[in-house]
């Protein structure tokens, strides 16, 4: 098996979900190729993980780098959000929770969905390709005014609109559907100073549409709202993301959840009042800069944490 995820912040989010009795029950619920729940399982000998990732060709290296873990580690071939629904209507509750934002390096290196400009793949970027519409099938549809805002507000790209008129031009000619042409596309559109750039100036644009095909974005904040509802009462939630929007969502949840609510029959946490979390950490922990070095994939990563205090009535 050829290992090539090498999992961001692993001794800050030990740290920051290590058990407190050796029993304990963490979701991982964005499993990926399983790096976080093997540092996990190695270093607390009684803990019991469930891996959740919808990607079967993802899981079943998972299945593979977590295999001799035997019964301590189970997994579930799905999204998320459906892990805690049916979570929620078994009344399981979890001790801890993780999420690991970012996209694992499987879906670039091997995935061959046009994940990465790299390549010449075909435009997909669909973690799970049997749901929703592809890349190629965005762009050919999208008008040039929506394209731009999809890229600056799903990936903060200042040159937007260049590079949706330049999309735009370029599929009145001939359908978008490689990711070697997109990117060359984008590269052409912008100034060249960003073009020569320690980044690659196609990295933002393939990052949105990532973003918007798998509705990143728009599916976080209910997916915090149902593991959070999930969450064992004392249990404590880790989320690593990857950039500023993302993050946004993370912290503004948190902090909106933390706040302390009076007593009243219309309180968000129920009559009698209080807060439903505790804020662990308050900026965010980012990798230190030999971690960096070691790993660039890590370089934008920021982890937040709670704890929960109250249960939430209704959930």
């Amino acid at each position: 098996m050829d290992i090539i995820h090498t999992p961001v912040l692993p001794e800050e989010t030990l740290a920051l979900l290590s058990p407190r009795r050796g029993d304990q029950w963490l979701v991982d619920a964005t499993l990926g190729e399983g790096g976080h729940s093997e540092a996990f399982l190695s270093r607390f000998q009684a803990l019991r993980i469930t891996g959740v990732d919808a990607d079967p060709e993802i899981m079943a290296t998972a299945k593979e780098r977590l295999g001799d873990f035997g019964d301590r580690i189970e997994f579930y071939s799905g999204w998320s959000h459906d892990f805690f629904a049916e979570c929620a209507q078994k009344g399981r509750q979890p001790d801890l929770i993780l999420m690991d934002l970012g996209v694992s390096l499987f879906h670039y290196e091997k995935g061959g969905r046009g994940f990465s400009f790299r390549k010449d793949e075909t435009l997909d970027m669909r973690v799970d390709v049997s749901r929703g519409q592809g890349a190629a099938e965005l762009l050919a549809k999208i008008g040039e005014k929506e394209l731009a805002d999809l890229l600056y507000f799903n990936a903060d790209e200042r040159y937007s609109r260049r590079i949706a008129r330049a999309i735009v031009e370029a599929r009145s000619r001939s359908a978008l559907t490689s990711s070697a042409v997109l990117a060359e596309i984008v590269e052409r559109a912008v100034p060249g100073v960003y073009r020569h750039g320690a980044v690659h100036p196609a990295t933002r644009t393939f990052q949105a549409l990532r973003i918007e095909v798998n509705g990143e974005l728009s599916r976080l904040e209910a997916l915090l709202e149902a593991a959070l509802g999930c969450l064992q009462p004392g249990g404590r939630m880790g989320v690593i993301s990857f950039h500023s929007a993302e993050d946004r969502i993370v912290k503004n949840f948190f902090r909106e959840r933390s706040r302390d609510f009076p007593s009243s029959p219309d309180s968000p946490i129920g009559k009698g009042g209080g807060r439903l979390v505790d804020i662990l950490v308050r900026k965010g922990i980012v990798p230190t800069e030999d971690e960096i070095r070691r790993n660039p994939a890590s370089r934008s990563a920021r982890l937040r944490g709670v704890e929960k205090v109250l249960e939430k009535e209704g959930l």
